[in-house]
């Protein structure tokens, strides 16, 4: 054994003996942001509708969502590169193009609705004047992804991530009939309608988005060029088992802690609204304020507070996503670890696409309404975005010795077809 690659496997060691905590990243930071205010607004109204006939799909979705976020990361730590810089490379201009300007009308709604509905919950919560709470939370979240670097900024994504367990805790404050619970979490059942189709590709789309791909991919090529011993596995392959193990365990356990969550809101919309006869939340004031009298002021107090919490740990995400999108396909130097006179174009890009989420609101849109369809044009936006990623991860001449494993494969286009077949069933039903 040569003394780098002994070198090489003691450093390994070293670093896998660290925290949980400090190994985990991207993966923690992109599940935690998938329960964004578009997120819980679709699992609310999924409850609200349809009861606890959804919860199956929380269990269904989460291998599927963990093999899709495994691929993009696998792809962003073997290659050193985002998934727009490997489409530049090997994928014709036409398809990038198409799949950079999908993630952008994509994302600016989803900003967009974000932002509003986060303003519409501090105005419950504190009074004063919708725009104004639209033009704070849009100015702070844009100056702290341009000002402060990145290595300062991640550690309080992290804590950010503890916002989402006030989903968790107001499944603890309602009274859940546990047998019914268990019995439609593990035996689904489906609908042939509009109405549960537009639901289901919604959960589907807030759960499996596109923006989530490619920021963990860029986030693994941020925290690789970061650490001065990590380097893309195509040049390194003696460094895969710590760098795709550490990889796993963070995807893994970061999804699991989303779908864990977003269980708790489409329980908990069950037992509260469609229990009592609530069966369609309307704006996030009006899904707060049905808390209060029936799980009380705590729930409605968490439910708010949540709202904005996951809201400010999406923003930077969601933009994020979109300037390593562009900036990489534009080839323009790109990172949130660079300063704002180093990467220009690329932090216009987020200040572009947040102010264009700020400037959304103006049309006064119902939040939930805007929540929801973008969920909806997310679940529509994901299938042929999937399917450039799979063939991208499966292709030697990207991947090197590092293409799918006969797991990822299965999941990873067991993901596709589930999402493809949705959508096609939701256009179905519209037509007829």
């Amino acid at each position: 054994m040569s003394s780098t690659t002994t070198a090489s496997s003691r450093t390994a060691r070293s670093k896998t003996r660290r925290g949980l905590l400090e190994r985990l990243g991207p993966g923690l930071i992109t599940g935690a942001s998938d329960d964004d205010p578009s997120g819980i607004a679709t699992y609310t109204q999924a409850g609200s509708l349809f009861g606890l006939g959804l919860l199956w799909t929380m269990l269904f979705s989460y291998p599927l969502m963990g093999g899709i976020q495994e691929i993009s990361a696998r792809i962003g730590i073997v290659t050193g590169r985002g998934l727009a810089a490997n489409l530049r490379t090997h994928a014709v201009k036409p398809v990038l193009i198409v799949v950079v300007a999908v993630l952008l009308v994509a994302n600016s709604i989803n900003i967009a609705a974000d932002i509003g509905a986060m303003a519409s919950s501090l105005r419950l919560l504190a009074g004063g004047r919708f725009l104004i709470y639209v033009a704070l939370f849009g100015v702070v979240s844009t100056g702290l992804q341009i000002f402060v670097p990145y290595h300062r900024y991640v550690p309080y994504l992290k804590w950010l991530c503890l916002a989402v367990f006030a989903y968790i805790g107001i499944a603890f404050v309602v009274r859940i009939p546990w047998t019914d619970v268990l019995a439609n979490t593990f035996v689904p059942h489906a609908e042939w309608s509009r109405p549960w189709l537009m639901v289901f590709v919604a959960i589907f789309g807030t759960t499996i988005s596109p923006y989530l791909f490619f920021w963990q991919a860029s986030e693994e090529v941020e925290d690789q060029q970061i650490d001065p011993w990590e380097q893309p596995l195509n040049k390194a392959p003696e460094q895969s088992k710590y760098q795709l193990g550490r990889m796993k365990l963070d995807t893994w356990f970061g999804m699991g802690i989303s779908n864990l969550v977003s269980f708790s809101v489409i329980l908990t919309a069950a037992v509260v609204f469609h229990a009592h006869g609530v069966f369609n939340i309307q704006t996030t004031q009006q899904a707060a304020e049905a808390l209060q009298p029936i799980a009380g002021r705590f729930a409605h107090l968490l439910f708010s507070i949540g709202i904005i919490g996951t809201g400010l740990l999406a923003l930077p995400v969601l933009a994020g996503s979109s300037a390593y999108a562009v900036g990489e396909a534009m080839r323009w130097p790109i990172g949130l670890e660079k300063t704002p006179s180093k990467a220009p174009a690329f932090y216009l890009v987020i200040a572009g696409t947040m102010a264009a989420g700020m400037a959304l609101n103006l049309l006064r849109v119902n939040p939930i309404a805007a929540l929801f369809w973008a969920a909806v044009i997310n679940g529509v936006a994901s299938p042929p975005i999937m399917i450039t990623i799979m063939l991208l991860a499966n292709r030697r001449s990207v991947m090197g010795h590092f293409t799918l494993t006969r797991r990822l494969l299965i999941l990873g286009w067991a993901g596709t077809g589930v999402m493809t077949a949705a959508a096609a069933a939701m256009f179905i039903t519209m037509r007829g």
